[in-house]
C-alpha cells in the first residue's frame, strides 16, 4: 500500500516508550518504586549518589525484559553492556543515567496491529533497560523549584520502534498495541497519568523520495487523546514552515494541551553529546537459555494467539476475538461467560455491547465490573431459552448492575417478565388483533410489509410486550398464509 500523503509530504514517525517496570523495588537499590509517596522517602544512598554507594541489578527487572523480548519476537542478548549516559540535569544526582548503549538486553522484534481492516506491522530496533531520573518540582515553589528524587532509579524499559509509521492515527494504534502486551503480559500497569507509560515521538516530514526530513521529539505524551493531537500539530507546524522556506532544526518539544500546540525544549542531543562509556561498576547482564526457558514457562497465553484461538474454539469473528482480548481481564470474563451458557456469540455480544458501555459510562475498568461472568450466563441462558425477550434481558441486566439483586430467575418473577409462551394463549390474541385490524391484513395481502409488523405490534401490545416476537411472527404467518 501507497504511504498517505499531507499536502504533498510523506510523514515519517517513531516512537521510543519509556515503560515503567512492575518490581517492588528500583533496578539498582532496595528502595520502594511505590506512587504518590511524599517527596524524597523513597530513596536510598545509590539513588542519590552518595560517596561509595554501588549499583546491584534488579533480577525481576531483567525477567521483564526477557518476557516482553519473548512476546515480541525479540532476540533476547546473552550478554549485553550497561552504560553511562553523561547529562547534566538538576533531577540526576549523579550527572549521568544508567542505561544500554551499544548492546542493548532486548533487540528486533515487532508490533502487530490493525488500522481499520488493514493490519500494520511496526519494527522494533530495541529494547534495553534503564533507570528513570528524578523529579523537578515548579508548581508549589514561588520563584524555585523543587526536585523529588522518588523517582530516581526506578526500572525502565526504553521500547525504541524502526521509523516505520506515517500517520497519527498509525502512531496511536501502535501505542495502544504495545500498551495492550506490556500490561497483558504484567510487566507494566500501563498507568499514563503516573507516568508508567510515557511515550515519545519523533515526527519528519518530506517530500516523496526524498531523504529524510530532520526530526522532532515531542516528550512524554500520556495520554492517547494528546499523542495525536500533539503529533497532528507537528505535522502542520513542520509543512508550514518547509513551504514558507524555513528549515527545520532538530529538536525535544513539549505539547501543551490547553493550547493544543508544541514548543521547543531544547536542541535535540545525538548519541555523541552524551559521551556514552561503559559503566564501570556494573559487570555484563548474562542471561542463560535455561533463565529465557523458565520465565517463557509462566508467560500468559498472548493476545494475538487468544484471539485466534477465540476464532477457531467459539467461531466468533475476527473483530470479536481482537475486541475481547484488549485485556486479560476482559478476555477472561467473556471465557467464563461462553463457558457457562454455552452461547459464545451472545456472549461476545453482551460483554462488546452492554458490559462496555457500562464501563465506558462509569469510567470503570473491567476489573470493577458489577455484574458477575455467571450472572451474564444465567441471563443470557434465559434470552437464549424464550424465557424473556432480549429487551427484558436489558431490564434485568440494569437490575443486576445496580444491585437491585443477584438472582436472573428471581429478578425476571419479580419485574414479570416472562415471556408468554403458550401457543393457544398467543394464538387467541392474533386471531383478536387480525380481526380488529382489517385494513392491515389488507394491505400486507397486497404485498406490503409494513403492514406485518403493524400487526406485530399489536399482538405484543395485547401481550403487554410478554409474547415471544419470534413466535408471533411464525403464528401471524401461518395465520395470514
Amino acid at each position: 500500500m501507497t504511504t498517505p500523503l499531507i499536502a504533498g509530504y510523506e510523514v515519517v514517525i517513531g516512537f521510543e516508550t519509556h515503560t515503567q517496570l512492575a518490581t517492588v523495588s528500583k533496578i539498582f537499590s532496595r528502595a520502594s518504586t511505590a506512587f504518590g509517596a511524599e517527596p524524597n522517602t523513597h530513596t536510598s544512598p545509590v539513588d542519590l549518589a552518595l560517596p561509595g554507594a554501588l549499583p546491584v541489578m534488579n533480577r525481576k527487572a531483567v525477567e521483564c525484559a526477557i518476557k516482553l523480548g519473548l512476546a515480541l519476537g525479540s532476540h533476547i542478548a546473552p550478554e549485553s553492556i550497561f552504560a553511562r549516559k553523561n547529562y547534566f540535569y538538576p533531577d540526576l544526582p549523579k550527572g549521568y543515567q544508567i542505561s544500554q548503549f551499544e548492546i542493548p538486553v532486548v533487540q528486533g522484534g515487532s508490533v502487530s496491529f490493525y488500522l481499520g481492516e488493514e493490519k500494520k506491522t511496526v519494527r522494533l530496533v530495541r529494547a534495553h533497560l534503564e533507570e528513570d531520573a528524578g523529579k523537578s518540582l515548579h508548581e508549589d515553589f514561588i520563584g524555585q523549584s523543587g526536585i523529588d528524587l522518588n523517582r530516581a532509579g526506578t526500572p525502565l524499559l526504553e521500547i525504541v520502534t524502526e521509523p516505520d509509521m506515517h500517520s497519527s492515527a498509525e502512531a496511536v494504534a501502535y501505542a495502544k498495541a504495545l500498551h495492550q502486551i506490556v500490561t497483558w503480559i504484567g510487566i507494566c500497569d500501563g498507568n499514563m497519568q503516573e507516568g508508567s507509560f510515557r511515550c515519545d515521538a519523533n515526527v519528519s516530514v518530506r517530500k516523496p523520495g526524498e531523504p529524510l526530513g530532520t526530526r522532532r521529539e515531542i516528550k512524554n505524551l500520556n495520554s492517547f487523546k494528546n499523542m495525536q493531537l500533539a503529533i497532528d500539530y507537528e505535522i502542520r507546524w513542520q509543512i508550514e514552515q518547509l513551504e514558507d522556506g524555513h528549515a527545520i532544526r532538530q529538536a525535544t518539544v513539549l505539547f501543551n494541551p490547553d493550547t493544543g500546540e508544541t514548543r521547543a525544549m531544547r536542541t535535540k542531543e545525538d548519541a555523541a553529546d552524551y559521551r556514552y562509556f561503559p559503566d564501570p561498576d556494573l559487570p555484563p547482564l548474562v542471561i542463560a537459555e535455561d533463565w529465557i526457558a523458565q520465565v517463557k514457562a509462566g508467560m500468559p497465553e498472548l493476545p494475538q494467539h487468544m484471539a485466534a484461538r477465540f476464532v477457531e474454539q467459539y467461531n466468533l469473528p475476527e473483530y470479536d476475538a481482537t475486541t475481547l482480548t484488549q485485556s486479560r481481564a476482559m478476555a477472561a470474563y467473556f471465557e467464563e461467560t461462553a463457558q457457562a451458557c454455552g452461547q459464545a456469540k451472545l456472549a461476545s455480544n453482551w460483554v462488546m455491547g452492554e458490559i462496555s458501555r457500562r464501563l465506558n459510562l462509569e469510567e470503570i475498568t473491567m476489573e470493577a465490573v458489577k455484574v458477575s461472568s455467571l450472572q451474564l450466563a444465567q441471563l443470557i441462558t434465559r434470552i437464549h431459552d424464550g424465557t424473556i425477550s432480549n429487551n427484558a434481558g436489558k431490564q434485568v441486566f440494569e437490575a443486576l448492575w445496580s444491585g437491585e439483586g443477584s438472582d436472573v430467575d428471581a429478578l425476571i418473577a419479580a419485574k414479570g417478565l416472562k415471556q408468554m409462551n403458550d401457543s393457544g394463549a398467543l394464538e387467541a390474541i392474533i386471531a383478536e388483533v387480525i380481526a380488529a385490524n382489517p385494513a392491515n391484513v389488507e394491505q400486507f395481502k397486497a404485498g406490503k410489509d409494513k403492514a406485518f409488523n403493524a400487526l406485530v405490534g399489536q399482538a405484543m401490545k395485547a401481550s403487554k410486550g410478554k409474547a415471544n416476537p419470534q413466535q408471533v411472527n411464525e403464528l401471524l404467518k401461518a395465520k395470514l398464509a
